[in-house]
């Protein structure tokens, strides 16, 4: 039982800590998973979040930073006043749970749903944009000789790796071939600045208050490169889940998360910002065409996957219309 060993770990680290109680995971699939539970001490509960790879896993995606990176990035966030979890404790050999660590728990909502249209989040909703643009800003300005060893991607290189995964699925699709074409016209080419980069900042992947933004999360995509990326990643209409006329997240619009980056010092490139959202829009259809592959030809027919699968035909019409002559 993984509480054995958590609550081993835990009175190693957590002076006062008795053991664990309540351990319920929370999603995970071979090679990683999140975990739930309660830290018993003294002083009252404590709220943490396991993020592990099982014993025998650990190896990360092409593109994951891995959670060694990512336990460096939320400590370094969090030091320097990003919202983000504390760490507790990186795990170590000795705690028998594999490679990754622990974090306190930071209470709120990350389902889209409920953040766009529950009443409890009704105050804080038409704020968003501009705070989450001070976030990216403050995110964007973290030390590049304290960051990790992260890969680093531009514009043309993510351009090509897009084409390559296209192409591998098999599947043609004309707006998928105009988008691609679209970017290759549009390359803004190397970013006169080069800075950490979330990867998958967006509503679904933060915290949300009745007082706003509490913590960001889900930092394996992180990489260096245009930090106009990130801009256009939360733009992108597959996270406004519904409210189509709200660009940034479904809950605001594109001026006053422009507004909230410029505020905190740094500043926006529109028409890069652009690029990025076309290109977060087709990336997003590809891996969705990559499920419905997925679905078809491997082991596992999940109807979760075929439901993502679908959604690819969803992003053709987003494409279309990041795509048209204004006025059109």
């Amino acid at each position: 039982m993984i509480e054995t060993e958590l609550s081993r770990s835990v009175q190693r680290w957590c002076k006062g800590a008795t053991g664990v109680t309540g351990a319920a995971k929370l999603s995970g699939g071979a090679s990683q998973e999140t975990w739930r539970f309660d830290i018993t001490h003294p002083d009252g509960a404590i709220g943490a979040i396991l993020r592990r790879s099982p014993k025998g896993y650990g190896a990360a995606p092409t593109r994951a930073a891995g959670l060694a990176a990512e336990v460096q990035l939320m400590q370094l966030a969090f030091e320097a006043g990003v919202p983000s979890p504390r760490v507790l404790h990186v795990l170590v050999p000795e705690d028998d749970l594999g490679t990754g660590f622990i974090m306190q728990r930071v209470e709120g909502e990350t389902i889209a749903r409920k953040i766009l249209r529950d009443e409890e989040y009704a105050a804080a909703r038409p704020r968003l944009a501009r705070q989450i643009g001070g976030i990216l800003a403050g995110l964007h300005r973290l030390p590049r000789d304290r960051l990790p060893e992260l890969r680093s991607r531009g514009a043309t290189e993510e351009i090509a790796e897009l084409d390559r995964d296209y192409r591998s699925l098999n599947w043609p699709k004309p707006v998928f071939e105009l988008a691609l074409r679209w970017l290759r016209d549009h390359d803004p080419g190397p970013s006169g600045e080069t800075t950490l980069v979330h990867g998958d900042f967006r509503n679904g992947n933060l915290i949300i208050g009745a007082d706003g933004v509490r913590a960001v999360l889900d930092w394996e995509l992180a990489h260096l490169g245009d930090p106009m990326e990130d801009l256009g990643w939360v733009c992108v209409n597959s996270w406004r889940f519904g409210e189509i006329d709200k660009p940034v997240g479904g809950f605001g619009t594109r001026e006053d998360l422009f507004a909230g980056y410029e505020a905190a010092g740094r500043k926006v490139d529109p028409a890069r910002v652009k690029f990025w959202e076309v290109m977060g829009s087709l990336r997003w259809g590809i891996m969705c065409g990559g499920m419905m592959q997925r679905f078809r030809e491997g082991p596992d027919h999940s109807m979760e996957r075929a439901m993502i699968g679908r959604r690819a035909s969803e992003t053709e019409i987003d494409l279309l219309r990041l795509l048209a002559p204004r006025g059109s």
